[in-house]
């Protein structure tokens, strides 16, 4: 099965937060509203940080804020910045993971077209697609219809 981390589920969460309402926000105002530990909103807000999805902002008014819309954000950027490189193998062209079969493996570079294939999926979805798709459908809103002519 391929799962990701917690860390990258968190990643998301944090990033759907700092979209909402307030333009900076705190590690620990982050942790309380999301419930998820003050450490670990830190070490999230790090590596978003070192990625350029988040800014810090130091002062009495400190905090971070995003860089980009949730609808500038895929997945994939997320995946990416808390996990490293979206790869199912160790055995992709250009990686600096090492297998002790490379030099023999008939597989060699043969994943790469199904690494771009999860890579370019990945990155079809952004993170208001996420959102938008965590909001009922009774809730979202819906078009005005046209008004109708006067008879």
């Amino acid at each position: 099965m391929l799962r990701l981390s917690k860390l990258t589920d968190y990643a998301v969460v944090v990033l759907v937060r700092l979209s909402g309402g307030c333009v900076v926000q705190t590690s620990p105002g982050i942790a309380a509203s999301t419930g998820i530990p003050e450490p670990t909103v830190a070490k999230v807000l790090k590596a978003l940080g070192a990625s350029g999805l988040v800014a810090s902002q130091r002062g009495a008014r400190g905090g971070y804020r995003l860089m980009r819309p949730l609808a500038a954000i895929p997945v994939a950027d997320v995946i990416a910045a808390v996990e490293g490189p979206i790869a199912l193998t160790a055995c992709v062209e250009g990686s600096s993971n090492e297998c002790e079969s490379r030099g023999l493996c008939p597989m060699r570079g043969r994943w790469d077209p199904v690494n771009e294939a999860i890579h370019q999926a990945l990155s079809n979805i952004t993170l208001a697609d996420m959102q938008e798709a965590a909001i009922p459908s009774a809730f979202r809103a819906r078009p005005i219809p046209a008004s109708l002519p006067a008879e």
